[in-house]
């Protein structure tokens, strides 16, 4: 199931809006997000362990990465979120 985005759970995907997040702020294509910040913040577990299993991330102990198929999921649902409001 490598590289596959179907079916993600809600956990997986609030990984997905946290980058998406970044994207429609800083207005740049994101590679990678916080795991931890230090400030209690934290990703959730399962939904970093479930991107871990399909290939889609690299997590390491404070950030993770996305991958190609990651990064071009947020930038959907980026333009998703923008379609929606008439962007």
């Amino acid at each position: 199931m490598a590289d596959d985005v179907n079916g993600l759970s809600d956990k997986a995907l609030s990984i997905f809006a946290f980058a998406a997040y970044h994207r429609l702020v800083s207005g740049e294509r994101v590679t990678s997000v916080i795991r931890k910040d230090g400030a209690g913040h934290e990703a959730d577990p399962a939904g970093v362990k479930e991107l871990e299993e399909r290939g889609l991330v690299t997590a390491g102990e404070t950030d993770i990465d996305l991958g190609d198929t990651a990064q071009a999921t947020v930038e959907a649902m980026v333009a998703a979120l923008r379609g929606e409001v008439g962007r």
